[in-house]
């Protein structure tokens, strides 16, 4: 299975953002990026890739152990800023050192369980809106049309694992689509 581990907002905080991308949506260019369907907005903390089912229980018992090591904390989606010109993504606020923690706490649980986790990089900490498609696409205004974004706080209370099932039938637009296929609760 193709899995990662993620904080997922509520329904509340994607309705938020959900209002501010439909604005984005409205901008001139908008329809050369991807926008990411809400059904898959979620801060991904550690991408695992194809993890075979022998590991599975391992890395599930491991997960588990980190959530229980995390009390709940504030978490909200805040402005926004794009990864060179592929990828723009809404921001966090709130409890950033405890999810900046947990990220690495699910990536040391994965290595622990066996699985080949590719270079460490800094975490930052986002949630994709839209992917560039096109050669030369300034994400510029973009960005900006995030920059004053602040939605509500909530409070994170789990810790999950989610399956991402890539497209396959090759309609141009189709979308991953996202499984939870188990959470922990933090701190107990």
């Amino acid at each position: 299975m193709r899995l990662f581990a993620a904080v997922l907002p509520p329904e509340a905080a994607v309705d938020e953002l959900g209002a501010r991308v439909g604005r984005l949506r409205t901008l001139p260019d908008a329809d050369r990026l991807r926008w990411t369907g809400r059904s898959g907005w979620h801060f991904t903390l550690a991408f695992y890739g194809e993890v075979p089912d022998a590991t599975l229980p391992d890395l599930r018992e491991r997960l588990a152990r980190a959530a229980r090591r995390y009390e709940p904390f504030p978490l909200g989606l805040k402005g926004g800023g794009r990864f060179a010109d592929r990828v723009v993504w809404a921001g966090a606020d709130g409890g950033l050192p405890t999810l900046r923690k947990l990220a690495d706490s699910a990536a040391a649980a994965a290595r622990r369980a066996g699985l080949e986790m590719s270079g460490h990089r800094a975490y930052t900490p986002h949630l994709t809106v839209a992917r560039n498609r096109a050669e030369a696409l300034d994400l510029a205004p973009f960005v900006d049309g995030l920059a004053d974004f602040e939605g509500s706080a909530w409070t994170v209370r789990e810790l999950a694992l989610v399956r991402s099932r890539l497209p396959v039938s090759g309609v141009a637009g189709e979308q991953p689509r996202y499984e939870t296929v188990a959470a922990w609760p933090l701190g107990k």
